[in-house]
């Protein structure tokens, strides 16, 4: 069974920058592609950006242009740099595959101060 491990969380303020990692236990990479998913409080877990096996990516239009989702195959390890922060992004943030199949990790914390 694979697990999910994110970090790179924090407080940061408007404008600011972090890089969020997930770390599998096992390799990913012969799964689906894999997702950054967040959920601020009060709402509904959303898919931010993901990743297929092959690199491509797509993003949600409110983060696209400012986050960059990206995975190193030899450390099962996801990334997701996120630029020109706002506080719209506070938010939980998960990573999984893009169907859901795995269970869900602790998240990291992102809390955007304006």
């Amino acid at each position: 069974q694979v697990q999910l491990v994110e970090s790179g969380g924090g407080l940061v303020q408007a404008g600011g920058s972090l890089r969020l990692s997930c770390a599998a236990s096992g390799s990913i990479f012969s799964a689906n592609a894999m997702g950054w998913y967040r959920q601020a409080p009060g709402k509904q877990r959303e898919l931010v950006a993901y990743i297929n096996r092959g690199g491509s990516t797509i993003y949600a239009g409110s983060v696209k242009g400012r986050f960059i989702i990206s995975r190193d195959n030899a450390k099962n390890t996801v990334y997701l740099q996120m630029n020109s922060l706002k506080s719209e992004d506070t938010a939980v943030y998960y990573c999984n595959a893009l169907d859901e199949s795995y269970d869900w990790g602790q998240g990291t914390q992102v809390t955007v101060s304006s």
